[in-house]
C-alpha cells in the first residue's frame, strides 16, 4: 500500500491497525480539529450484551487534537478496565496480556494524543509489527506536509509528544497521500475495498454472531500471537 494518513485512535479498530501494518509509511494527524464520537477517543468491545463503546472523556478547551487534554471526570479508567475484565476475562489470551494493558488504566496522561500514541506503540509491540510512522506538522483537507519520525518523543516521557503538539499547525496543499482520517469511523464508515473483516474466534459469537472490526483488543485477547495474521 502507498503512504497513508490516519487519525489518532484509542485502542483503534482492526481496520485501523491493518492500515498501520500494511502501509509503506504512515502519517498520524496531529493538527486536525478534534471530532467527537469517533475512534479518536472511543473504542468498541464485545460484551455479553453486545457491542459496548468505551469513551475517554476530554476537556473542551482545545480544538486541535494535539492539545486536547484528558479529563478525570467519572472515574473512567476504573470503569474501562472493569469493562474489559468483564468482557474478556474468559477469553483465551486475557491473562497473557493483562499486565501489558492494565497500566493504561492505572497511570495518567495529560494529553489524549500522548495517551493514544503510548497505546499504539504497545499494540505494535504485542502484535510484533514495526510500522514507519511520522507526524503531521501542518493541516490540510486532502494531504499533508510531514515531519521526520521522532521516536525520541516517547522516550522523553509523557510531556515529549505534548510539547511537539504545541507547534503552530498551518494549512498545507501537498498531495499524493491516501487519507483515512474520516473514512475509518464508528458510524457510517466509508467503503474500503482493501479491508474485508476476517472471522476469528470471539467469546460471544454463539450469542451475537461474529462482530467485525472491533477494537484491536478484541482480536488480541481472542487470538493472541496469531492476531497479526488477521491484519
Amino acid at each position: 500500500m502507498e503512504r497513508i494518513l490516519l487519525s489518532t485512535t484509542y485502542f483503534g479498530p482492526i481496520q485501523w491497525y491493518q492500515k498501520l501494518y500494511r502501509a509503506e509509511r504512515v502519517f498520524l494527524e496531529r493538527c486536525e480539529t478534534f471530532q467527537k464520537q469517533t475512534y479518536r477517543n472511543r473504542c468498541l468491545i464485545a460484551t455479553t450484551n453486545g457491542i459496548q463503546a468505551l469513551t475517554v472523556p476530554v476537556e473542551r478547551d482545545a480544538a486541535q487534537i494535539g492539545s486536547v487534554r484528558i479529563s478525570d471526570h467519572g472515574n473512567w479508567r476504573h470503569l474501562h478496565w472493569n469493562a474489559l475484565k468483564s468482557a474478556y476475562g474468559e477469553s483465551p489470551f486475557f491473562d497473557y496480556y493483562q499486565d501489558d494493558i492494565r497500566p493504561f488504566f492505572e497511570q495518567r496522561w495529560d494529553y489524549l494524543l500522548d495517551f493514544n500514541e503510548a497505546i499504539r506503540e504497545k499494540m505494535c509491540e504485542l502484535l510484533d509489527i514495526q510500522p514507519s510512522v511520522s507526524y503531521t506538522k501542518e493541516f490540510t483537507v486532502y494531504s499533508l506536509r510531514f515531519t521526520d519520525d521522532y521516536s525520541a518523543a516517547s522516550s522523553a516521557g509523557q510531556e515529549g509528544l505534548a510539547s511537539k503538539s504545541t507547534v503552530n499547525c498551518k494549512p498545507s496543499t501537498v498531495n499524493n497521500i491516501i487519507d483515512f482520517r474520516s473514512a475509518i469511523r464508528p458510524k457510517h464508515p466509508e467503503p474500503d475495498p482493501d479491508f474485508t473483516p476476517k472471522r476469528y474466534y470471539q467469546v460471544y459469537e454463539q450469542k451475537h454472531g461474529f462482530l467485525p472490526n472491533l477494537s484491536i483488543l478484541d482480536l488480541l485477547f481472542n487470538m493472541g500471537p496469531e492476531s497479526v495474521l488477521y491484519l
